[in-house]
């Protein structure tokens, strides 16, 4: 019997797939704006050996892995380097590709680029708009931590912890824009570093404006 640790009641639990013997894998991907590293290389092998079994025991697979192939890391790095900010992302993410073909990794169902995913992204916005859990500033779109009561249920961290944990990976809780300091960006102005978007469907489809999707609004779309 297969057990995985739940990160909710923090032991591990038999897996029971919800669908029969579909099942269906999100995996984080990565930001290629740099070289693979040993973190991406215990992620995706571990991963990798799971999809295996779940297969070998007669599951039917579905992974997706994600590709934020637009994000102000990419950005920053094109403007340091003088390159463009989408050859960047996809010299990186082949580099990648490859790196996980060296491990005999098997690739993952779908890859899926965030700049591929604009419509989605912008469809689960207006949904979030509507029922009144994001709101707009200035042209950025933040999500309403406070609107949902079970928020931080699933780390057990306080608010502290989850300010301080927050403002480590990209999230600036001192934005006056926001409601709460915790509140994160589902889409944002489209100039970071200096930098214009160069992708119209990035920079004018959205219906709030010339912006982009943030990390967040990005994930969100994957799952």
């Amino acid at each position: 019997m297969l057990k995985l640790y739940n990160s909710l009641t923090r032991k591990k639990e038999p897996f029971v797939p919800l669908r029969g013997r579909d099942v269906r894998m999100y995996v984080c991907g990565i930001t290629p704006y740099d070289t693979t590293h040993l973190g991406h290389a215990f992620t995706y092998v571990s991963f990798d050996v799971l999809a295996r079994y779940l297969k070998f025991k007669g599951f039917k697979v579905t992974y997706v892995q994600n590709v934020t192939d637009i994000d102000d890391d990419i950005l920053k790095r094109a403007k340091e380097e003088g390159k463009n900010w989408k050859k960047l992302g996809d010299f990186w993410t082949k580099r990648y590709l490859s790196d996980m073909r060296a491990l005999n990794v098997l690739p993952p169902t779908h890859y899926v680029k965030a700049t591929g995913s604009v419509t989605t992204i912008i469809h689960i916005i207006r949904v979030l708009l509507n029922k009144g859990f994001a709101y707009e500033k200035n042209g950025n779109v933040y999500f309403e931590v406070n609107k949902d009561k079970e928020y931080g249920k699933l780390s057990r961290f306080n608010k502290e912890q989850m300010l301080l944990i927050s403002k480590e990976r990209g999230n600036n809780p001192n934005d006056p824009l926001k409601k709460d300091p915790l509140d994160f960006v589902l889409w944002q102005r489209s100039k970071a570093a200096g930098i214009v978007l160069g992708v119209r469907q990035l920079a004018e489809a959205g219906p709030f404006g010339k912006l982009r999707a943030g990390r967040d609004g990005i994930l969100s779309a994957r799952q």
